[in-house]
């Protein structure tokens, strides 16, 4: 008989600096024509950001300079390699900040038998997830996953990823850590739909604890979702001068068509209304709202979410494990819920989950 995998709790950590506003005004320097700086302008109002959060620093007495150690200088941006040694640089010092806001016990740590680590903008190896084994003291016969290169929807890829694991080894611990540093890969571009979408992302790591222990939340199902016909919408790929993302203005209404006939599957047969929590992966204010629309979600369904899209921005892969963990900091027992994240493809990961 197989088991019942739960999440049992989230640590979450960002870099020090929140770079925002300080964007904003290096991208409107990228523009060449006044009304498309004034546009911009607008557009960073209504994307509903407040902050998102680097390693990079921003220059505060000439914020269109891109930041203080000149790795963003126009004319002279940092080709992929650079871009990889400020990841290896930074991501097990971001991770271990994420497992640190877990408070991991000594008889947990001793007890962890999974490193599940999702990652799409960076790779090195010795990687990341040898350097937390090694820090945090993990058995050196702790088995090692990596997922790389899904997106946003890759946590979701992840908690599954351990269900599987706890359902066929009961007694398994699996730590699932989901880091991104998004802030490397701004490109050079003076076009508003590059720069638009630049906008939407920062840096974020999370670290969650699964196990057969009933605490936190029972993840009772999942779901993928190909939508084939919009493979190009969402695309992620590795260039000469950093990662280079296409992220189309029609992944809105492609989402507000695609997720109406899918939606029972995704819910094993249930019904929207139904369902008492929404984590849905803030890609941004027109995701969310196209999400809200399509399925007819109660007012409010989305607070979480919009929540962590202000404060934090668009971290891709951890973002939707801070709304569960804005879930999980409530306590509240017995409240079903759904996870939803998008990728590539275009594609999309769902859980299924209940409060304990």
């Amino acid at each position: 008989m197989t088991c019942d995998a739960y999440l049992n709790r989230i640590g979450t950590a960002v870099p020090p600096n929140n770079i925002h506003n300080a964007f904003c005004a290096f991208a409107e320097s990228l523009l060449p024509e006044a009304k498309h700086r004034e546009l911009f302008g607008r557009m960073a109002v209504r994307a509903d950001i407040e902050s998102r959060w680097s390693y990079l620093l921003p220059d505060p007495d000439a914020p269109a300079r891109g930041d203080l150690e000149g790795f963003y200088r126009a004319g002279a941006f940092p080709r992929t390699s650079q871009r990889m040694a400020r990841f290896e640089a930074h991501a097990a010092t971001l991770a271990l900040a994420a497992l640190a806001d877990l408070e991991l016990s000594a008889d947990e740590v001793a007890g962890v038998t999974h490193l599940i680590v999702a990652t799409c903008t960076g790779f090195f190896s010795p990687g990341v997830d040898l350097a937390v084994a090694r820090t945090l003291g993990l058995a050196e016969t702790v088995e090692r996953t990596m997922v790389g290169f899904m997106g946003c929807q890759a946590a979701i890829t992840a908690l599954k990823l351990a269900r599987h694991v706890i359902r066929s080894e009961p007694a398994a611990k699996v730590l699932v850590i989901n880091l991104e540093l998004c802030t490397l890969h701004l490109q050079q571009r003076h076009t508003m739909d590059q720069l638009l979408c630049f906008l939407l992302f920062g840096d974020g790591c999370s670290a969650g604890l699964v196990s057969a222990e009933p605490a936190g939340l029972r993840l009772d199902g999942f779901h993928a979702a190909v939508m084939a016909e919009a493979a190009e919408q969402i695309t992620w790929r590795v260039g000469d001068d950093g990662f280079d993302m296409t992220l189309s203005g029609l992944v809105p209404l492609t989402l507000s068509r695609a997720l109406p006939p899918r939606i029972g599957a995704i819910l094993g047969g249930a019904e929207p209304a139904d369902i008492d929590l929404w984590a849905v992966h803030p890609g941004g204010r027109t995701v969310l709202d196209a999400v809200d629309s399509a399925l007819n979600l109660k007012q409010g369904a989305l607070a979480y979410s919009r929540e962590v899209l202000r404060t934090y921005g668009n971290m891709s892969s951890p973002t939707v494990m801070f709304v569960l963990r804005a879930m999980l900091d409530e306590r509240v027992p017995s409240r079903s819920g759904c996870a939803i994240a998008f990728g590539p493809g275009l594609s999309a990961e769902a859980m299924r989950f209940e409060t304990v």
